[in-house]
């Protein structure tokens, strides 16, 4: 599929506009200052204010006359999803990389009152993409790139049990975060091509990345070994982020991408070029797709107008 593909395949950017969210660390990071040394002007959506600031500086030194800018974002803040949106300054949007996220944590709860991967993972980006969705149909032939995992196949969603209220188990809340995802993609990705829109919805795995994903929930519990383990991990396994972000670029600038494709490692979904990724049966799933997004429609009070 894209045998030997890296960052330096990317197609200009010139005259484009992105938004990544979770773009100061990591994967984000890595795909905004890729994107913007293209020549997109990109919004980095981060809900640290510090932490967005130093990566708009980053970029901005690293490359030359970059296009980058800090804009808050809480994604376990609906309200802040929503001051987001009606604030953004650009009329048109070409890309959307749905990328922030969480993974493993402790049962916490969103502003909102979510189960927190399932708020931040897959709430709060299907809230901001319908928001902004006006913006991407006046850009025309633009993207939604939703990050998921190759981890979605641990665990289906549960209908009858969104926010994990019944019994939490921190993986297999965040397996269903990332099915959420999928099934996000594949319906978004239905209704755009049942409107005739050339809006374009994809989703992307980095496989086993080192970033700060993996030590986030040992940390907020104190667990120091567990957190040196994970690092030890990270270390030793581990793909740099720069490897990691590869399959989100070509989900967003390669051509020929593919409404509702899965793209991830070449090599076992761990590490390597591009490629058509595996996904459980479940995440194509027709009936389950309409009825999360009903649910999630209902819970976010975010509405998908038609054009």
């Amino acid at each position: 599929m894209a045998q030997g593909w890296s960052a330096q395949d990317i197609p200009d950017q010139s005259g484009r506009t992105a938004v990544v969210t979770g773009a100061n660390s990591g994967i984000g990071l890595v795909a905004a200052r890729e994107l913007a040394r293209r020549g997109a002007r990109v919004v980095l959506a981060c809900r640290s204010e510090e932490r967005g600031k130093e990566a708009e500086a980053h970029i901005r030194g690293d490359v030359r006359g970059a296009e980058a800018e800090f804009r808050r974002l809480d994604l376990a803040d609906l309200g802040s999803v929503r001051e987001f949106a009606s604030t953004f300054p650009y009329e048109r949007l070409d890309l959307l990389v749905n990328n922030a996220g969480v993974m493993a944590l402790p049962y916490g709860q969103t502003a909102d009152g979510f189960e927190t991967q399932f708020g931040v993972n897959h709430l709060g980006h299907f809230a901001l993409t319908g928001l902004l969705l006006p913006r991407l149909r006046a850009a025309g032939a633009a993207r939604v790139i939703s990050v998921s995992s190759g981890m979605h196949a641990l665990a289906n969603i549960d209908l009858r049990d969104l926010n994990s209220e019944r019994h939490y188990r921190r993986w297999i809340a965040y397996a269903r975060s990332k099915t959420a995802n999928l099934l996000f993609v594949h319906e978004l990705a239905r209704r755009l091509t049942a409107e005739g829109s050339d809006i374009v919805a994809a989703a992307a795995h980095p496989g086993y990345a080192a970033t700060n994903l993996q030590t986030r929930g040992v940390r907020m519990e104190g667990r120091r070994r567990a957190e040196r383990i994970v690092e030890f991990g990270n270390r030793l396994v581990a793909q740099p982020a720069e490897a990691g972000a590869l399959p989100t670029l070509y989900a967003a600038t390669a051509a020929g991408v593919r409404p509702d494709s899965f793209t991830g490692p070449s090599l076992m979904m761990w590490r390597g070029a591009p490629a058509k990724s595996w996904r459980a049966t479940w995440t194509l799933n027709d009936v389950a797709g309409e009825r999360l997004w009903t649910a999630s429609e209902e819970l976010t009070g975010v509405r998908y107008e038609a054009p």
